[in-house]
Order: C-alpha cells, then sequence, then structure tokens
C-alpha cells in the first residue's frame, strides 16, 4: 500500500487527482489500469482516533506492530 498525499483538479465536469510518477513508476501503474483510492475526510483526525482509541488496548509496541506489518507486507 502506498499513501500519497494530492490535491483535487478540476477536469471538466468532473474531478482528477495526480499520482506522482515516483509512485506510478514503482507500483507499475499503467494507463486504463483500475485502481482503488481510499478517500480521509480528514487523515490526521482519524490516524488520532484510531490509535488514540487503540492505545490502551495494544499488549504490542508500535516498533513490534510496524515490523509485523512489515513482515506482512513484503
Amino acid at each position: 500500500m502506498v499513501i500519497i498525499e494530492t490535491k483535487v483538479k478540476r477536469w471538466g465536469n468532473s474531478f482528477g487527482i495526480i499520482i506522482p510518477s515516483e509512485t506510478i513508476t514503482s507500483k507499475r501503474i499503467r494507463e486504463n489500469q483500475e485502481i482503488s483510492v481510499i478517500i480521509l475526510e480528514d487523515s490526521k483526525k482519524v490516524l488520532e482516533e484510531t490509535f488514540g482509541s487503540l492505545k490502551n488496548k495494544l499488549k504490542k509496541s508500535s516498533q513490534e506492530l510496524k515490523n509485523e506489518l512489515r513482515r506482512e507486507l513484503y
């Protein structure tokens, strides 16, 4: 998964986003390829609420969780 921040631009009667060329290259995105986009209302607020609510419930340190996530992704 790759997380980027970008601005929404008007494209005719629609809106579009620009994906940085580094992301296109690294993820091998091709023209007409279908991709999924997750839209967060306020990403900082969402992260604070999510991790703040889990803070007292987690038995593992944040470093242990990151290491576990990296093992699953790679």
